[in-house]
């Protein structure tokens, strides 16, 4: 089928069949076919990794640098709903019409060389920044660092953010094995921005030992505030009276920490005024990172999926007040670290919903039911199983009254699964007309 005729849709199909794993890591075969595409940016190019909070970094870093007036490419992954999503130009979601004649490129370049999906479509969205000449590139890291398809490219300053358990069957059994996979992404005589304020010393020892220009909490960079406001300071520059980030939730200031940091390294090249600072922090937005929905009942999205970050979810769910009842929906894939998740959020939950996902390396919803079953002390909880997360948001609704609140979590597929046809609107009587 000629390139011209192919959609995005066939194109995601392709590269789906191309290799046998879902994920191998390891950039030769990426950087091969980079090579022949001739791929480069010629425009400053920050990288993110970590475990939880680039997305929220990379919302960020984008915020402040449109309000500083500069055009910005924003490669993230998953996406929650349309494969689009996964590079932002400008704010707006890339036309998936413009990605195919990348994708025929990539295709062309890659010859015999089985590439993975990730890398496929990778490759193509890089390939789709670097042609729309964007003032500056912020690129999140899909699975540790070292090893990942982002990392071919050598980026101008490397932010990782907080490192946790996860992924372990590929990162390594702790978080020191984690935070060495992550420090991948540093460069020598680069700034490296490191914004978990106790990173592990292999993050540590290893910007040393390739002399990256290392940023660390309390060192090079501190963040003091009350409940009102906050303040940054680093090398050279301070902010006061700022408000706080627009992303609800208790670790948003370490990564805004981070962003400011990352700001402040690239100021000779990316120069940004302290309203931009301020006004971006202030309008940053983020669909489902804490993201809460008013209505009858409330609504929360979020795509806690890991330990830390369910531990995350259950103190920002803690502060939100009473609520007479919490009914969760919760799908994830089956790799994840359970116990820890439902020991964490299991007193906040009354009701659980579990669903199935759309992929094959999800969690079946009765093995979530047999797991949290096996642990949960509370008598007064109940759970069900559900076919598919809109469903179990149904299910949710129908037995909610309107001053409980549901939260939706775990996989982007479950969130995604809850967000497909729009924001959902939960009775929102009080926002009706009239009344």
């Amino acid at each position: 089928m000629p390139g011209s005729m192919k959609s995005l849709a066939d194109w995601l199909a392709h590269a789906e069949r191309l290799h046998p794993k879902n994920i191998e890591l390891g950039l030769d075969r990426v950087r091969a076919v980079a090579l022949k595409l001739g791929l480069a940016f010629d425009c400053p190019v920050i990288t993110v990794a970590g475990t939880n909070g680039k997305g929220s970094t990379c919302a960020m870093l984008e915020s402040i640098l449109a309000h500083a007036g500069y055009r910005t490419a924003v490669f993230t992954s998953p996406h929650l709903v349309r494969f689009e999503e996964r590079l932002r130009l400008s704010g707006e979601a890339v036309d998936g019409n413009a990605l195919s004649a990348h994708f025929e490129a990539v295709e062309q370049a890659r010859g015999e060389v089985a590439l993975t999906y990730f890398e496929f479509t990778t490759l193509a969205i890089l390939l789709c920044t670097a042609a729309s000449k964007p003032d500056v590139a912020i690129l999140e890291v899909g699975l540790g660092g070292r090893l990942d398809a982002v990392n071919i490219v050598d980026a101008d300053c490397a932010v990782i953010t907080s490192i946790d358990l996860d992924h372990m069957d590929f990162l390594g059994p702790d978080r020191e094995s984690i935070g060495f996979e992550k420090a991948g992404i540093m460069r020598a005589g680069r700034p490296a921005i490191v914004s978990d304020p106790m990173p592990p010393q292999s993050v540590i020892d290893h910007a040393e030992a390739i002399g990256a220009d290392l940023w660390r909490v309390g060192r090079d960079f501190n963040v003091s505030g009350d409940k009102q406001q906050w303040g940054w300071s680093g090398r050279g520059r301070r902010y006061s009276g700022l408000a706080y980030p627009a992303l609800r939730g208790a670790n948003q200031l370490v990564n805004a920490a981070g962003v400011l940091a990352a700001l402040e390294s690239l100021r000779q090249r990316l120069p940004v005024t302290a309203q931009a600072v301020r006004t971006g922090l202030a309008m940053v937005e983020l669909p489902g990172r804490f993201q809460i929905v008013p209505g009858e009942p409330a609504l929360v999205l979020d795509v806690a999926h890991n330990p830390h970050a369910v531990a995350a979810l259950t103190e920002n769910l803690d502060a939100m007040g009473f609520y007479p009842t919490t009914h969760g929906v919760f799908g994830v894939m089956a790799d994840k670290d359970l116990a820890p998740m439902f020991a964490r959020i299991g007193p906040l939950i009354d009701r659980w919903y579990f669903t199935d996902l759309p992929t094959a390396r999800a969690a079946k919803a009765a093995d979530l039911l047999a797991r949290w079953q096996a642990q949960n002390t509370r008598a007064d909880a109940s759970a069900s199983v559900h076919a598919a997360p809109m469903e179990a948001l149904q299910a949710a609704i129908d037995r909610a009254g309107p001053a409980d609140r549901i939260v939706v979590f775990g996989s982007f597929f479950t969130v995604g699964g809850v967000l497909e046809h729009g924001t959902p609107r939960l009775g929102a009587r009080h926002l009706s007309p009239g009344s």
